[in-house]
């Protein structure tokens, strides 16, 4: 659980910060000779880390001027931001998740980036969910570097055991195919094979919402989700999880999350992003898989979006390098490096083409659901309602109240919690 740093606080802060950071640097025309531009973002594994190095190798090699300084926060990504940004010292051009692009637009602290833009950039080739996920208005505060959505993993031999043929079309079939699929040989009541993995938290749930006519937040930035409608949407996960029992959590197994689940073989089918494919494929290679579209909920196609952007600090002193920076990184010759090896996914419709992950076998479910998906975001207040969502809906899942209860509840305490804070 990240310790919450008061945007509202930071504001004043930041109006100070800002003017001062007028009074030099590029203002001034100082942006000759050698520019260092600073960049900073979260840890990857070795393999990302390396082609981030690759891209940004690439990038100084075309651009001598330039000299590129990334900075890597390992931990408590945001409260380190936020600290840096309050004091001044945040780098030119930081990673920003979409879940908290919100809170960031809106307090003045991004450099809007419309102006930057030349015909050459293309802004159209990117999918328009994840380039929407940081505007504000008409502003873009934000490129989209790479993303996730969410797809259907399911297990081909348990299928052909199960006798189906293919994954499931609609959410109806889910819950058909995972009673053929869960597997109790020995009868005692916990079978070593469920139909489906499932995960509780509302970035796993939200998506499900909006086909049924539910909000997750009204106009006013507050929780919206106790209504009948998001009752109908979210009951039959509730129904096959307490009363069919062919739908298990990953701790319900022993297992971690939902791609270990699926590994190990005792889920048949779970919903999962890019990152599971990796892992899949080094821990579990035996594994005969494939992916699909998540199935239709209230016949409507849905998935959920986990784009992070390249962002522009305000108080920066070296906009035009920095930009330089952040327009190859995004572009297409700087994504496609990014993107080369499948640890992300690329955000442009031509580049995902040109690798071929819109037609790949596992990533090409993920890649077609960009065009629909919605963006893991819901205003400012997000943390808020997350939280109260998650620990009601576990209560629900687990019997202790029903889900309108359960909503209920969530709702009106995260209100009086966005209350409190404001």
């Amino acid at each position: 659980m990240k310790k919450r740093v008061s945007l509202l606080g930071m504001t004043a802060v930041l109006v100070g910060g800002l003017l001062a950071g007028c009074s030099g640097g590029e203002a001034s025309g100082n942006e000759e000779g050698q520019v260092e531009v600073k960049m900073s973002g979260w840890s990857a594994s070795p393999e990302e880390q390396a082609l981030l190095e690759e891209t940004i190798a690439d990038f100084e090699e075309k651009h001598p001027h330039i000299d590129v300084n990334f900075q890597t926060i390992s931990d408590q990504y945001m409260d380190v931001l936020k600290t840096r940004l309050i004091g001044g010292e945040a780098a030119d051009l930081f990673y920003l998740d979409a879940s908290e692009a919100p809170a960031l637009m809106s307090k003045g602290v991004l450099e809007p980036l419309n102006e930057y833009v030349t015909d050459d950039f293309d802004i159209n080739d990117f999918e328009d969910p994840l380039l929407n996920a940081f505007k504000q208005g008409e502003e873009i505060y934000g490129f989209p570097k790479d993303f996730s959505t969410l797809a259907l993993f399911y297990n081909k031999q348990a299928f052909e055991d199960a006798g189906l043929s293919g994954p499931p079309q609609t959410w109806e079939e889910v819950i058909e195919y995972s009673e053929k699929l869960t597997v109790d040989a020995d009868g005692d009541g916990k079978p070593e094979q469920y139909g489906l993995g499932i995960a509780k938290e509302l970035a796993r749930q939200f998506y499900k919402l909006e086909p049924y006519g539910a909000e997750l937040v009204d106009e006013n930035g507050k929780a919206s989700f106790a209504s009948e409608q998001a009752v109908d949407a979210l009951q039959p996960l509730v129904d096959q999880y307490r009363e069919d029992q062919t739908a298990a959590f990953p701790s319900d197994v022993g297992a971690g999350w939902g791609g270990e689940m699926f590994g190990q073989g005792k889920a048949a089918m779970v919903i999962e992003g890019n990152w599971a494919v990796p892992f899949i494929e080094n821990n579990f290679s035996n594994i005969d898989y494939g992916t699909s579209e998540i199935p239709t909920v209230n016949d409507q196609k849905v998935t959920a979006a986990f784009p992070v952007a390249y962002v522009m600090n305000k108080q920066s002193e070296k906009k035009e390098a920095a930009w330089e920076l952040l327009s190859y990184l995004t572009g297409k010759e700087g994504m496609k490096t990014w993107t080369s090896k499948g640890f992300a996914l690329p955000t442009r419709k031509s580049v995902a083409e040109e690798l071929g992950y819109d037609s790949d076998e596992i990533r090409g479910s993920l890649v077609k659901g960009a065009s629909y998906a919605q963006p893991w975001q819901a205003g400012e207040n997000l943390s808020i309602i997350m939280n109260n969502f998650d620990n009601q809906f576990s209560s629900a899942l687990l019997g202790e109240q029903s889900l309108d209860e359960a909503l209920q509840k969530a709702q009106e305490t995260a209100n009086k919690e966005i209350e409190a804070s404001n």
